[in-house]
């Protein structure tokens, strides 16, 4: 069973975000996960219920740091907050991501364990393919302790 992956982002990092869609390409064809990020909300459609919706049944949410995202609103005062809520319930795993140099002391998500490696903004890396692949290896450990902690045999 797939787990559910909710990528939380602002816009301003679509490129960061589409580079990590790409390299979760191999947990996705696996199916060992399934990731939801805004881009799949269908034309027509109203988009906060559905960011809502997915958030709220995600088993991992992913959190892409940046100083746009700690300055949306949205990301920050909407998605953050109920992302930490699930966290503390301990109903998701949130996992922040470190996309560029952004102060993160005393932010809601600094209690927890972040990627990649060191802590190292993803556009600090001499090679954003290597940064991308530390960041699948930590998810696919996350993913692992899901699955025995919930009693399942673990899947990647």
């Amino acid at each position: 069973m797939a787990v559910e992956v909710f990528i939380s982002y602002s816009h301003k990092d679509r490129k960061f975000r589409d580079g990590l869609a790409t390299h979760l390409s191999n947990l996705r064809n696996q199916g060992v996960i399934s990731d939801w990020y805004d881009g799949d909300i269908p034309p027509g459609t109203e988009w906060e219920p559905q960011i809502m919706n997915h958030l709220q049944s995600a088993n991992i949410i992913l959190l892409l740091i940046s100083a746009d995202f700690m300055a949306s609103k949205f990301c920050y005062s909407i998605e953050l907050q109920e992302a930490i809520a699930r966290h503390d319930a301990k109903q998701a795993r949130v996992i922040p991501i470190i996309l560029r140099p952004t102060d993160t002391v005393g932010a809601p998500f600094a209690k927890l364990q972040m990627l990649p490696s060191d802590v190292r903004p993803i556009s600090a890396w001499s090679s954003r393919d290597a940064a991308f692949i530390d960041v699948v290896a930590g998810i696919r450990r996350a993913i692992q302790d899901l699955h025995t902690n919930m009693g399942a045999p673990p899947n990647p």
